[in-house]
């Protein structure tokens, strides 16, 4: 049987991600939290789960950074955020990994993100709430529902939630663009410093 072609081109290598600085465990906190909480916001949108980002690892050649299951849990559960949290360090190659995997993610469900991007703005022009339209009012109840299951509990108001949510919804445009990967790693670096 011949080997299947890829759809996509994998984006840049992750030795293109690169650092001007290393980043100490503060800083470090600070990306393993932006990195969870755009995957939350991917995953509240398209409705993807574990399998999808597996397969994504398995596709870009991030198999030994993200190989099972249980690597992923633990990687996102490195969060400073999250429940529980603690159970795992996450290093910068798997910063990058999962930075490569996200924007991979992002291009697959790019109509999808633009077509709740353009609602976003619609509604926005018209002085009309997100919840109106069912794809963003879906998306922002998930998003909602995931962070109060996952993430420890803050003092933030759900409007403070749902304007995160929709931050990282228009986020999500950039980082489905073909240099998403760079962006959503300048993004990381800057917020982390």
């Amino acid at each position: 049987m011949a080997p299947t072609a890829k759809l996509s081109t994998p984006p840049a290598a992750p030795r293109h991600l690169t650092l001007d600085f290393e980043p100490d465990g503060q800083q470090l906190d600070n990306i393993k939290a932006q990195l969870d909480l755009v995957l939350l916001a991917l995953e509240s949108l398209t409705g993807m789960g574990s399998e999808a980002m597996l397969q994504a690892a398995e596709t870009l050649g991030l198999s030994d950074q993200v190989g099972d299951r249980v690597s992923l849990w633990r990687l996102r559960q490195s969060s400073p955020l999250r429940k529980g949290q603690g159970r795992k360090r996450m290093d910068v190659e798997e910063a990058r990994s999962l930075v490569l995997i996200i924007c991979h993610l992002a291009r697959q469900n790019q109509e999808l993100i633009r077509r709740a991007v353009t609602l976003l703005e619609q509604l926005t022009g018209q002085n009309r709430k997100p919840h109106e339209a069912a794809l963003l009012g879906d998306y922002l109840d998930n998003f909602n529902n995931m962070y109060e299951e996952r993430m420890e509990e803050d003092d933030g108001t759900p409007d403070q939630r749902a304007y995160l949510a929709l931050k990282l919804l228009i986020d999500l445009l950039f980082y489905s663009a073909p240099n998403g990967a760079q962006r959503l790693w300048l993004a990381l670096l800057e917020r982390a410093k």
